[in-house]
Parts: C-alpha cells; sequence; structure tokens
C-alpha cells in the first residue's frame, strides 16, 4: 500500500520492506518512507553508549553486549533488523548516537555542515537511507521551497571574492567545495519532519535521475539530547 504525504506529495508512504525499495520516484516525489510504529525504548540503548566525541558509532556487537530490560530488546531487535536487512540490500548502513555534528565556521556567510539543507551526490545511481530512533528527526524541504544559495546574488559574489581563479572554472570550484549542493529555504517555507521510526529513501544527485534530488538537513538538538540514526 502506498500513500502520499500532502505538501506536495513529496514523500511516499509505504507499508512495507518490498514496497519502500522498489517503488519509484516520480514527479515532485522524490522521499519514500516506511511508515513504521516504534516497539522498544531506544532512550535506554542511547544512555548507555559512553561519548568521547560528539558522535560514536554503534556496531552490532557493542548492540548485543548491552544488558536491556525488556523495552530496550525490543528496540535492539529492530535496530538489529534494520541493519540485516539493509546489508542484505547491499548498502552499508552505520548506526550513529549522535550529540551534535561538527559546525563549518570556514566561511561564515555559508556554512555546509549538515544542518544547512542540502542535497547528497553519488557518481552511480544510489539513494540515500537514513531513519531516526531517538531525539529530533531529520527534515526535508519540498525543491519549490528552496533556492540553490550559488544561485543567490548576493551570496554568488560572496562566493566570487573567494575564489582566484580563471572565471571559466568557478561552476567547477563550486562543485569541488561543495557549495553548489546547499540550498536556502524561501519565505514562509515548511520543512517537512521526517518522524520517529520511519525507515526513508532520499532521492539523489546522480547520473540519470528522474526528479530533483531531496533536500534534507539535520535537525538542531533539543536540551543537548542525544539522537540514535541509521543512515547509509
Amino acid at each position: 500500500m502506498i500513500s502520499k504525504s500532502p505538501v506536495e506529495n513529496q514523500i511516499l508512504y509505504v507499508t512495507n520492506f518490498q514496497d519502500f525499495l522498489s517503488t519509484p520516484f516520480h514527479g515532485n516525489s522524490n522521499a519514500i518512507c516506511w511508515s513504521r510504529k516504534l516497539n522498544g525504548d531506544f532512550s535506554e540503548i542511547v544512555n548507555q553508549v559512553a561519548l568521547n566525541e560528539n558522535m560514536a558509532e554503534l556496531h552490532p556487537d557493542e548492540l548485543l553486549e548491552l544488558q536491556l530490560s525488556e523495552q530496550g530488546q525490543f528496540a535492539r531487535e529492530m535496530l538489529l533488523h534494520d541493519l540485516k536487512v539493509l546489508k542484505a540490500h547491499g548498502a552499508s548502513p552505520t548506526l550513529n548516537v549522535i550529540q551534535s555534528y561538527e559546525r563549518d565556521d570556514s566561511f561564515p556567510f555559508f556554512p555546509t555542515d549538515v544542518y544547512s539543507f542540502h542535497v547528497d551526490r553519488a557518481p552511480i545511481p544510489v539513494d540515500t537511507f537514513l531513519c531516526t530512533y531517538y531525539g529530533a528527526s531529520s527534515e526535508i524541504l519540498p525543491n519549490s521551497q528552496a533556492e540553490r544559495k550559488v544561485l543567490v546574488p548576493e551570496i554568488r559574489e560572496e562566493l566570487k571574492k573567494l575564489y582566484d581563479g580563471d572565471e571559466d572554472y568557478f561552476e567547477y570550484f563550486l562543485s569541488e567545495q561543495f557549495f553548489d549542493l546547499h540550498y536556502l529555504a524561501k519565505a514562509n517555507a515548511q520543512p517537512i519532519s521526517l518522524g520517529l521510526g520511519h525507515l526513508c529513501r532520499l532521492a539523489t544527485d546522480h547520473p540519470n535521475r528522474k526528479v530533483p534530488p531531496c533536500i534534507h538537513r539535520a535537525p538542531q538538538e533539543k536540551n543537548r539530547q542525544k539522537r540514535l540514526l541509521l543512515i547509509c
């Protein structure tokens, strides 16, 4: 079964893993989400992971070593299941406990960290998979409600001040520095939260793509609350 989100039909919601993998992007739809209800206590897992830095990858063998209550065990089973089915599909998922991401302050007028609305680029036809199990969830933005930052005149002029090469290679410079992947939300834009527990597939910028890549960003953490995120 497939249903659509009310905002420009951007998200297609499915109810099983097979449809999640096989449903094609089309029209304005560049995100597909397997809509699920979380079972278990994911906070129990997050609270047992010690962070020496801002983020730590949680491996299956480490998950299995955790001493958990019954609700914690339900949460662990869901995580192990998602890792298993995605790996069987040929993906390389990672499970991260995140306090915060690194901030990019190289160019104050143009941060290129994951808190900025951006698209993912790949040299081959692949999609981005992600799922937030705990904490603030990832957000996407309808393409019609965003503008590429490199096309905003004021920003473009600032970027030209950074570039001291041949004008013919300016576009290459923007691509090489990943500036061209970032977007500015228009006035009155309405970002869409992907919610908790939904395994989502986002269209990327790759050769032969049939829809615009999905614009997304990491959320601002609330009250230093950690996140539990699967991504590949």
